[in-house]
């Protein structure tokens, strides 16, 4: 073994992402052949995880598939459900309803994508026709079908993608017995210090509540909002996006099931903020996420259990938080993943993603034990780009309001947007086209799908786009609507197709 070579890794903090971490890192390095490294995570059953019902972009499918995981498995143990995107209702304004799918709104015709033809067919027959109708993931998720699409020889039917809603503490139980049996090391106790070299500042070793001392050459900090190492004892800085996004509290609750599984998640804004709905197998999960600034905790209780569509199963419980980031993620020998990192609220279902990027990107950069800050460096240009990504299309949700039925939103509508964010709407607006500046991020479908949504129709299309003869465009997409309706028909329904995959996992737990 070379004798730079990282031999022991800390993982400090369990939950979502601290077993998001050890998964992988147990996979490629635990049992190495040649250069094994231990790979130890401190967590404390003290400390309660943010364990809620989680909804996933599709992201997580490559994130599972590359560790192996079995999919039947996989979604009967986690209590799994299919994702086809969001509905959003009362966004923009009061009774406005629209869906953002994980797809796209059909094939480009001559090179141009299907909203700039769209713009096109609502000129020319002064009628805006349903954009949804386009598109493959709304028209199921309309219809509460579900199968996956062919990703061997896909045809124009087969232009959508699907995550998963899960329960979050299963998820993470999951992975762990998975991590665990290629040898982490997991470690109960309560971290009461952390240990420093006098002259490198690296962390050397984090000391446990007993007298336990673990020692370490990287150390990833999965601690939550806390920051333990990444802030408690690096101060690596936060930056606060809480003018852009004045949500800092949540309520969250589960219930029980309604009568029909459906294949999205469900956003719905009220006067203070959003509710979610994330529907699993054995319940549903809720939350009501606002600004304290704008409601009381009472009322936000209220809008909560008023919105639930079947009986509340426990008591609301209570998040607070900060949106933003660490200035850095990577300090020294730390590097920060999850909640430890940065927050930004569940509205797209992004904090998961989040985890996936930054654990890809610690094994692309993986370090010897000096941590060269180059390393760091990179890594940290690469999160700061992917946060304020993610940040700048949350903003969007709320910026693009006609609503003025509450202070919360008026304040909204008039606040200070990033600059990035505003040339993303400006040049829609003006000329119909998308920007997109993370290409790694967020695509044109999902930008198409927002502000329309919202209400933002571009006063024009690419004029390149408009030297396709209409009557080709007509044909196109009428030939495109009957081919997406005719497909969804021959689907089976999302609730039945889930109890077809969990099947496997029910027996097998039934005859243990």
């Amino acid at each position: 073994m070379h004798d730079d070579a990282i031999r022991r890794i800390v993982i400090v903090g369990g939950g979502t992402a601290g077993w998001m971490t050890a998964a992988p890192l147990a996979q490629r390095l635990a049992r190495h052949p040649t250069q094994p490294c231990e790979v130890t995570l401190v967590e404390s059953p003290e400390i309660g995880t943010i364990g809620v019902g989680e909804a996933t972009l599709p992201t997580i499918r490559a994130y599972n598939e590359a560790l192996g995981l079995d999919g039947a498995d996989f979604v009967g143990k986690t209590q799994a459900s299919f994702k086809l995107g969001i509905e959003f209702q009362d966004w923009g304004h009061v009774g406005n309803r629209f869906f953002h799918g994980f797809g796209d709104f059909g094939p480009p015709l001559a090179g141009y994508g299907a909203h700039q033809h769209w713009l096109r067919l609502a000129q020319a027959f002064n009628h805006m026709p349903v954009l949804e109708n386009w598109s493959m993931p709304s028209v199921m998720a309309r219809h509460g079908k579900f199968t996956p699409p062919n990703e061997e020889a896909p045809g124009v039917t087969d232009a959508y993608s699907y995550g998963f809603h899960f329960d979050a503490s299963l998820y993470a139980a999951y992975l762990r017995d998975y991590a665990v049996a290629r040898g982490v090391r997991r470690i109960e106790g309560m971290i009461v210090d952390v240990e420093r070299h006098p002259e490198s500042g690296f962390v050397t070793a984090v000391k446990l509540g007993d007298g336990r001392r673990v020692e370490g050459d990287l150390f990833i900090d999965c601690s939550g909002f806390r920051g333990l190492l990444i802030e408690g004892a690096l101060e690596a800085g936060y930056e606060d996006w809480s003018a852009y996004l004045p949500c800092n509290s949540a309520l969250a609750v589960p219930c029980a099931s309604a009568a029909q599984l459906t294949p999205y998640t469900r956003s719905t804004a009220k006067e203070a903020g959003w509710l979610w709905r994330i529907p699993l197998q054995h319940r549903t999960g809720n939350g009501h996420v606002y600004s304290s600034g704008f409601t009381s905790d009472e009322r936000a209780r209220r809008v909560l259990l008023d919105g639930l569509d079947g009986a509340a199963l426990d008591e609301p419980r209570q998040l607070r938080f900060v949106t933003g980031r660490r200035r850095k993620s990577w300090v020294k020998n730390v590097v920060a993943i999850g909640l430890s990192a940065g927050f930004v609220e569940p509205l797209e279902s992004t904090s998961i993603s989040l985890i996936e990027t930054a654990v890809g990107k610690l094994l692309e950069l993986f370090p010897e034990r000096d941590c060269r800050p180059e390393l760091a460096d990179e890594f940290n240009r690469v999160m700061r780009i992917r946060y304020e990504s993610v940040r700048d299309f949350i903003i969007l949700h709320y910026k693009l309001t006609k609503r003025d039925d509450s202070e919360f939103w008026r304040y909204c509508a008039d606040m200070a947007i990033p600059d990035s964010l505003r040339h993303q709407i400006e040049l829609f607006r003006e000329t119909g086209r998308v920007a997109i500046l993370d290409h790694g991020g967020f695509a044109e479908p999902s930008f198409v799908a927002m502000m329309m949504g919202l209400g933002v129709v571009p006063k024009r299309c690419d004029p390149l786009a408009g030297r396709v003869d209409i009557r080709v465009v007509h044909g196109h997409f009428a030939e495109l609507r009957d081919l997406i309706a005719r497909a969804v028909a021959g689907m089976p329904d999302h609730g039945a197709y889930v109890a077809r995959q969990a099947a496997p996992s029910v027996s097998s737990r039934a005859a243990g």
